[in-house]
């Protein structure tokens, strides 16, 4: 199993896959497919969970789909993805629930969408021996404030992120997530930096990148401008259980050999 160590020294060297996993099927067979990380995102809020954004996750939500996810996976690198309000209200509520999804969940590092006010407590997580991954551009748990617009686009708003980014990498994040920034904002963020960055909609030029397992499987209703489906799930989902459906409702399921029969409760009828 890959360390938080491993995955740095990757920057530059190897390109990293990252993909999202919510429950023990899929992330058994994302690790089988050799996925460096499997990120519990909070994104499981739209995905798995019903709700229409990441804002209601909960750090037990959180928590648990993370215990299953880690339970799953023999090599991939787990992180737990820190829910809205679980961190920057406090320094102490910060640090313990980070610190809950290493001591409950076995994950091995966890995500903060990233800002001006995570940086010492990313300082803080380092010293305590919590892995950060940070995470900049478009956040979601912003969303009430920024919408899903791309970030970065004025020379201003670039020099933040840029700035941020060197901040967050002094503070000892090992990873940078880049989420829905320009590309050559993320390529020269790369450059800058001695620790990996992984894009999502920001260019091919990151050390390697991240997408939603939804849209990778083709699940969602809507797949982002920066994804691609690879597969079509949703539509093998729906084969296979209308073909179910049709097979109880005219009788062929189940057949003879899906019952047994006990033959000594004959003298029961």
């Amino acid at each position: 199993m890959p360390t938080v160590r491993d995955i740095r020294a990757m920057g530059g060297e190897e390109t990293i896959t990252m993909l999202t996993a919510y429950d023990a099927p899929t992330a058994a067979v994302a690790d089988e497919a050799g996925i460096d990380i499997l990120l519990v995102g909070d994104s499981m809020g739209n995905t798995a969970l019903g709700y229409e954004s990441t804002l209601p996750v909960t750090v037990d939500e959180v928590a648990s789909r993370t215990g299953a996810v880690a339970r799953a996976v023999e090599d991939a690198l787990v992180v737990a993805d820190m829910p809205f309000l679980s961190f920057g209200v406090d320094e102490a509520s910060g640090i313990e629930n980070c610190g809950r999804m290493l001591k409950e969940a076995d994950a091995d590092a966890v995500k903060l969408e990233s800002g001006p006010h995570t940086v010492e407590l990313t300082e803080r997580l380092a010293q305590l021996g919590i892995p950060v991954m940070a995470h900049l551009g478009l956040t979601p748990q912003q969303v009430k404030s920024v919408g899903y617009a791309r970030q970065g686009t004025s020379p201003e708003a670039a020099k933040e992120i840029l700035e941020l980014a060197r901040a967050h990498e002094d503070a000892g994040a090992f990873s940078l997530v880049l989420e829905h920034i320009p590309s050559n904002l993320a390529a020269r963020v790369t450059e800058e930096l001695e620790i990996p960055t992984i894009g999502i909609g920001a260019g091919a030029d990151c050390d390697g990148q991240v997408l939603v397992v939804d849209d990778v499987l083709g699940m969602s209703d809507y797949t982002p401008p920066f994804a691609t489906q690879f597969g079509d799930v949703r539509s093998e989902m729906e084969s296979a259980i209308s073909s179910y459906r049709e097979a109880v409702q005219n009788g062929e399921f189940p057949a003879e050999e899906h019952s047994h029969v006990e033959e000594e409760l004959d003298s029961l009828y």
